[in-house]
């Protein structure tokens, strides 16, 4: 709790420092921007988030969204049916989490060197897929017309953005309320979110108390690279538009970063999905900021690293705390 209390201290000050730098940060249609870019950062966020959770970690997030979000297009350009291809493009996100549980599980390999190969591999994949060339989302309507009253559904009520482009509401935000619900009674009222927390504290006490840790390391895996699907459906949908060598870039370390500030521990056994959600909504609002006080854009890595080298020393200054607490 004290976590989330101190992220919710943060995100009031940075608030308030947009008000302060440019009263019109805080007008509804920025708002609602800032909003729609929360809600597509937490998606990611939360799926990397139960897999910290667990223990794991999933450095592949960034190049998962590139490929779905290349798959769905060519896809689409294939003449697949939008709502088809959507199902599809999450299937092969699931598939991508269930490989990485293998690998981890059954071959003992570790979850950083899999999830990094991953990285490499996905993101070459997409190149492949489009010959290295621009997915355009307009080129592929303007084939396949047809398509076009189900994407315009598909990118409004999982974007919010209307067929001109016009953001008319944050439902990414709506998204992201909705899967963190889901995601968070799952952790705190059923025996899976008690497993995930067990086997992320302990692996070993876990298999002695008869948890399966093999199933439940897979099952979080699939969760998280399907989310990371889902957002490259998401990103194609709202930029109408992806390159498969850029796509996607360092967004696992966003992920990473906001699952941190929001209270999962890079060890495993903590973390809740209020949290997650809340520290996900941290980095969008510092890149605007960075924006209205025209910083220089180069600054925005520096920021984004300092920014979960915070994160981690307050996890480790946290743990530490508790940890005298108890053999005190």
């Amino acid at each position: 709790m004290n976590r989330i209390a101190g992220v919710l201290v943060l995100l009031v000050g940075l608030y308030a420092a947009l008000y302060a730098t440019r009263p019109s940060a805080l007008d509804s249609s920025n708002l609602i921007d800032v909003g729609n870019r929360q809600g597509f950062y937490g998606v990611m966020a939360i799926g990397v988030g139960v897999v910290m959770i667990a223990g794991g970690i999933d450095l592949s997030i960034g190049a998962v969204v590139a490929l779905a979000a290349t798959s769905f297009g060519v896809l689409l350009k294939n003449g697949v049916h939008p709502y088809s291809a959507f199902i599809i493009t999450l299937m092969g996100g699931t598939s991508i989490g269930f490989l990485h549980g293998i690998l981890v599980t059954k071959l003992r390999l570790q979850a950083f060197l899999i999830t990094l190969c991953g990285l490499f591999v996905y993101r070459g994949l997409a190149r492949l897929l489009t010959n290295d060339l621009q997915v355009g989302m307009n080129a592929i309507l303007r084939e396949k017309p047809s398509f076009a009253p189900s994407v315009d559904w598909l990118r409004f009520y999982l974007t919010g953005h209307e067929a001109d482009g016009k953001l008319a509401f944050p439902a990414m935000l709506v998204l992201l309320g909705v899967i963190a619900v889901v995601v968070g009674l799952i952790l705190q009222k059923t025996s899976y979110g008690r497993y995930w927390y067990a086997v992320g504290y302990s692996e070993q006490a876990a298999r002695y108390a008869g948890v399966n840790v093999d199933r439940q390391r897979i099952v979080t895996f699939m969760i998280g690279s399907t989310l990371a699907a889902l957002a490259g459906i998401l990103l194609l949908l709202k930029d109408s538009s992806v390159k498969p060598d850029n796509a996607g870039m360092a967004y696992e370390l966003e992920a990473i970063t906001g699952a941190v500030l929001g209270g999962v521990s890079l060890r495993g056994g903590s973390g809740t999905a209020l949290g997650i959600v809340l520290g996900a909504a941290v980095l969008p609002l510092l890149k605007n900021l960075i924006i209205f006080l025209e910083i220089p854009s180069a600054v925005e890595p520096v920021v984004i690293g300092t920014t979960l080298l915070l994160g981690t020393t307050v996890d480790e200054l946290l743990r530490k705390r508790s940890a005298k607490r108890k053999t005190g």
